[in-house]
């Protein structure tokens, strides 16, 4: 058994070789989807900091009545904190919202001497809210503007961070989506190629294989070179696309560092080399092998 499969491994080495042209073809179409396919994950988790920044600082407010005690505020709060969707809430009391006013108009004498003037604090006590989702926003909002909390609540600030949130759910949304188009895209037509390329290495070695038969070969002794050159084709595209994008990232990262949330683009790639190294194997031997696996076994019907 041991034998056969170095046989195997042998022969696939030998057609892979012997179609030179064509294998480093395929291998080069191999390598700009896994390079593709690299970028898009690390634009993904450029994208995800990105919009984690932009998450943390939406979030809704909501405002209590003057008249509200601050027993009834932490009631809602205690109520609010069991839904699902909600993932902090922070408390600011009148005192504290008072604090923050002043500290932000500091450089506003007028106005801190008219609310000096007053005889009451004018400022509401308020519970600001993030969800876990910026999707989830509008089903805390909806929790807010039941019956039972009309009478101690005087405004929730959703309208108007509405559009904003929406906006935010639409960039997460075709972010995704476009990531997973264009892999899926690329991955087709990896696919096409090693196809073809197996193909023609079947037609090439025609003769081999009728004389494999004749003489009572196996059909997965024959079949099994074909399917170690697609191997080969993910695992020498991996390598290739790694040794592409070390440099790369290594040149650009410094001058990228300024405009993006990761400052070290590079120390990020090079922490995770060897997380991106399986994960593009995985995926270049299952396009590769699956590939050949489809032309071996369309082709070499008895």
């Amino acid at each position: 058994m041991f034998e056969g499969f170095k046989r195997i491994f042998k022969w696939g080495l030998k057609n892979f070789w012997r179609n030179g042209w064509l294998s480093t073809a395929t291998v080069s179409i191999m390598s700009l989807t896994l390079l593709v396919i690299t970028v898009l994950l690390m634009l993904n988790v450029v994208a995800n900091v990105i919009l984690e920044e932009l998450e943390n600082k939406i979030d809704i407010s909501v405002y209590f009545k003057l008249d509200t005690s601050e027993t009834d505020i932490l009631k809602v709060k205690d109520q609010l904190e069991k839904l699902e969707e909600v993932n902090s809430i922070t408390y600011v009391s009148q005192e504290d919202a008072l604090v923050k006013f002043k500290e932000r108009h500091k450089d506003n004498p007028i106005l801190l001497q008219s609310l000096d003037e007053l005889d009451v604090n004018p400022l509401e006590a308020s519970l600001n809210i993030k969800a876990k989702e910026t999707s989830q926003y509008a089903s805390i909002n909806q929790f807010l503007e039941s019956v039972y909390y009309q009478e101690i609540i005087d405004k929730v600030n959703y309208m108007q961070n509405k559009d904003v949130i929406e906006k935010l759910n639409k960039i997460v949304t075709d972010v995704k989506a476009g990531g997973l188009i264009l892999t899926l895209l690329l991955a087709l037509i990896v696919f096409l190629v090693t196809f073809n390329a197996i193909r023609l290495a079947i037609y090439s070695s025609r003769e081999e294989i009728n004389i494999m038969r004749l003489v009572g070969a196996k059909n997965w002794f024959i079949r099994g070179p074909f399917l170690v050159e697609g191997v080969l084709y993910g695992v020498i595209g991996t390598v290739v696309s790694l040794l592409v994008l070390y440099p790369v990232f290594y040149f650009l990262s410094p001058k990228l560092s300024g405009f993006l949330p990761i400052e070290d683009i590079f120390g990020y790639f090079q922490d995770n080399l060897l997380a991106f190294f399986f994960l593009l194997l995985a995926v270049g031997i299952i396009l590769g092998g699956f590939s050949s696996w489809f032309a071996v076994r369309k082709y070499l019907r008895r």
